[in-house]
Formats: structure tokens, C-alpha cells, sequence
């Protein structure tokens, strides 16, 4: 599991290379890329709430070629059965979930919401993207292991893991 801290600054932006899953290549192909969201933030800066960077990023990722769909709904189900939906802000490249935030720095929480969203969503990759006073972000992965099983019967999952997606960054012993 990757335990690199992917918070980045503004500086790094403006030789980010432009192609992959967010606007930059990637040596990774599972590794979303945020070139996109370094472009949106130079160009409108800080401020903004977060619809207007969130509509600015698909613009901008539209205007790079890469494929991007808004606000879809994903069903969640507990024991077989619906309990609700969430709707993601973004998945890009029918690949990586994309939460987009505006805060002073992204709280574990926000990758939480990421995690929850990949258990529902049967993807592997998501991506926490915080246009606050510079563009941080926090790659959140599930293992394919979880994804299938999640798909397939949440019990089964619940049972298996505790129910935790895992996610970048080592968890605290209990």
C-alpha cells in the first residue's frame, strides 16, 4: 500500500506534465493525476466556494480531453438491501472518484467519505482534491480483494475487514 503523503504545492503545478486521468501523466496507471485542479487553482486562486471549482475543474478537464461525468448517484446497500444512495462529484475516466473540498487542509474525514464512497461505488481509486490557500490532495485506494467483495455482498465484507476500506495512510493501533 502506497504511504506517501500526496499534499503538494502550488509550486509543483507549473511544470506538472499534461495527458493522464486528471491532466498530467502519471508513472502509475491506477494513480489519478492532478494536473487539472493545479491549473483551476492558479488560475482562479483561492476564495471561491467549492461548486464554482468544482464546475472550473470540469471545464478544465473536458478542455484536456479526459472523460468526466458529474454528480453520480451510487446505491448503497446494507445486507442486501438499499439504504440509500450518495452522489460522487466527479468520476473521472469511468476510473477514479474525485471529491472535491475547500478547507484549510484535508481532515480525515474527507478521506473517510472517499473510502465509503469506493466501498459503494465498486472502484478502487479515489481522489480527495482541497482548492483551499494551496491545491492539496489525498489518494485513497481499495484493494480489488474488498472492491469484489463489496460488489458482490456487503456482509461478506463486514465480516472479512471490519468494514474499513483502506486507504493511503497506516492506521493507529487499537
Amino acid at each position: 500500500m502506497d504511504t506517501r503523503d500526496d499534499t503538494i504545492s502550488e509550486v509543483a503545478a507549473t511544470s506538472a506534465p499534461r495527458g493522464g486521468s486528471l491532466g498530467t501523466a502519471s508513472e502509475r496507471p491506477d494513480e489519478p493525476d492532478i494536473g487539472a485542479g493545479f491549473e483551476v487553482h492558479n488560475v482562479l486562486g483561492a476564495g471561491f466556494l467549492e461548486a464554482v471549482y468544482a464546475n472550473a475543474l470540469t471545464v478544465e478537464l473536458r478542455r484536456r480531453g479526459v472523460a468526466v461525468d458529474r454528480n453520480v448517484a451510487f446505491e448503497v446497500v446494507y445486507r442486501g438491501v438499499s439504504v440509500g444512495r450518495y452522489v460522487a462529484d466527479f468520476v473521472v475516466d469511468r476510473r477514479v472518484i474525485v471529491e472535491t473540498k475547500v478547507a484549510k487542509a484535508i481532515d480525515p474525514v474527507h478521506r473517510a467519505q472517499v473510502s465509503n464512497y469506493l466501498r459503494a461505488s465498486g472502484l478502487e481509486v479515489g481522489l480527495v482534491l482541497n482548492f483551499g490557500s494551496s491545491v492539496q490532495f489525498k489518494r485513497v485506494v481499495a484493494s480489488p480483494r474488498r472492491v469484489q467483495v463489496a460488489t458482490k455482498d456487503e456482509s461478506k465484507l463486514l465480516r472479512q475487514d471490519n468494514g474499513r476500506p483502506h486507504t493511503d495512510e497506516p492506521r493507529s493501533q487499537r
